[in-house]
């Protein structure tokens, strides 16, 4: 079925975007609504963020907190021969604590760009990667073609966890029905975890991320939040938690985290940091090796995902995920800010038939998800969680993430008051 964009029928009252509530004018389809809200919005003079951006903030030269934030990571994570040098060293440490093992570290893959690229440099530089995979079971089948080209051509072993169908569903629909925006919270979770138990199972001690603050920035607080508490308070009040106690589902409860983080000791590296990294280039190098296909946009491999970006959180939450990986782009000066400002004003990649997918497989009829969709907005901060647990610990997760234990923006965002 060709993309296309959808008229919604009926719209909430207001959308919201960070915290700033914007008045909606009924009748008009959301992709329109947000492409004449980033035409008129306040943005930072340097990126593309705007004042509604959940806790942002402004200097005297109209520069946000957010690129402050990222010249710090320039400053720490150099991509230059320093960086080189710095990859070079930890290649050989990873390649020493391998010794005696089967793998010398695990790399989760999706299918996607980032993670495929990422496979092949560790191969290149002589490394034994374990891939590892969490199937939730909406991977798209271009997805799953890509991490079989990709790990078939270089010979890497893939680890995969598969949860119940069922189980799986049920935790989608009780995020839809608490009518909250982190409704891939479950599948970054049990991603996470999936690298834990690959991991352990080999006696690994470092694993490769592919995220890159230069192509894909970071993220506020106030737009997504994930932990494994929060994932149970949502199912036991919208799921049927009784029915199977999250048996399958791979959750990291805090117990297990720390458990991993730091018993297991495991590294988390993040080597694109270090790196001149350019997607299209990384894009137009694997479809050439491997014959990898692209799959339309930043985190469209997956269908459930791709109902987030393209339909779930600019028409329930008016918000534009794009934003994030424009911004960093035009940060790390990849494209200049009239090129991100003129990517905004695209449509959406957006396909009805995702939307009438996950409208079946979750067993909503056409009026139940309409009506889903009107409902009041909830935070992660209307449930349960570990957030107050971060911010206590702070101190400690700051040594973990210097040790490379946790990520940096692990501790950034999810330890600090402010959340950035």
């Amino acid at each position: 079925m060709q993309a296309q964009a959808v008229t919604a029928l009926k719209e909430p009252p207001e959308f919201r975007t960070g915290t700033v509530s914007l008045p909606v004018a009924s009748g008009i389809d959301f992709i329109e609504r947000i492409r004449v809200y980033n035409l008129a919005v306040e943005r930072c003079s340097r990126c593309l963020f705007d004042a509604n951006t959940p806790h942002i903030s402004f200097d005297p030269d109209g520069v946000c907190n957010y690129c402050r934030v990222c010249d710090q990571l320039e400053e720490d994570y150099p991509n230059d021969r320093q960086g080189e040098l710095i990859l070079e060293q930890m290649v050989d440490e990873i390649k020493q604590a391998g010794r005696g093992k089967p793998f010398d570290l695990v790399i989760g893959v999706s299918g996607g760009c980032d993670s495929s690229w990422l496979v092949a440099k560790a191969v290149d530089w002589g490394l034994r990667p374990l891939a590892a995979h969490y199937d939730n079971t909406w991977n798209s089948t271009i997805a799953t073609q890509n991490i079989h080209a990709v790990l078939d051509k270089l010979g890497v072993e893939l680890f995969t966890y598969v949860v119940d169908n069922e189980e799986c569903n049920d935790i989608c629909r009780a995020f839809i029905r608490a009518g909250v925006i982190d409704i891939e919270t479950p599948t970054d979770i049990g991603l996470a975890t999936t690298l834990y138990m690959a991991a352990a199972k080999y006696g690994i001690r470092h694993q490769f991320e592919g995220h890159s603050f230069r192509t894909e920035g970071v993220g506020p607080l106030g737009w997504f939040y994930m932990d494994g508490k929060y994932i149970e308070s949502v199912v036991k009040q919208y799921g049927n938690y009784r029915g199977h106690r999250l048996k399958s589902f791979p959750n990291l409860t805090f117990a297990r985290f720390m458990r991993y983080s730091l018993l297991n000791r495991m590294k988390k590296v993040r080597p694109i940091y270090w790196m001149d990294y350019h997607k299209e280039q990384a894009k137009e190098w694997l479809q050439r090796e491997f014959g990898w296909q692209w799959y339309g946009g930043h985190h469209l491999e997956n269908r459930f995902t791709a109902f987030l970006h393209s339909y779930y959180a600019p028409r329930r939450f008016g918000l534009d995920t794009r934003v994030v990986g424009h911004s960093a782009l035009v940060r790390s000066g990849q494209i200049s800010r009239d090129e991100g400002l003129k990517l905004l004003q695209e449509p959406f990649h957006y396909d009805d038939e995702v939307t009438d997918i996950v409208k079946r497989r979750l067993e909503f009829s056409d009026e139940e998800f309409e009506e889903i969709m009107l409902q009041p907005r909830r935070t992660y901060r209307d449930f349960r969680t570990y957030k107050e647990r971060f911010e206590r610990l702070r101190p400690l997760f700051y040594l973990m993430a210097k040790a490379q234990l946790v990520p940096m923006s692990f501790y950034l965002k999810y330890t600090s008051r402010d959340c950035i």
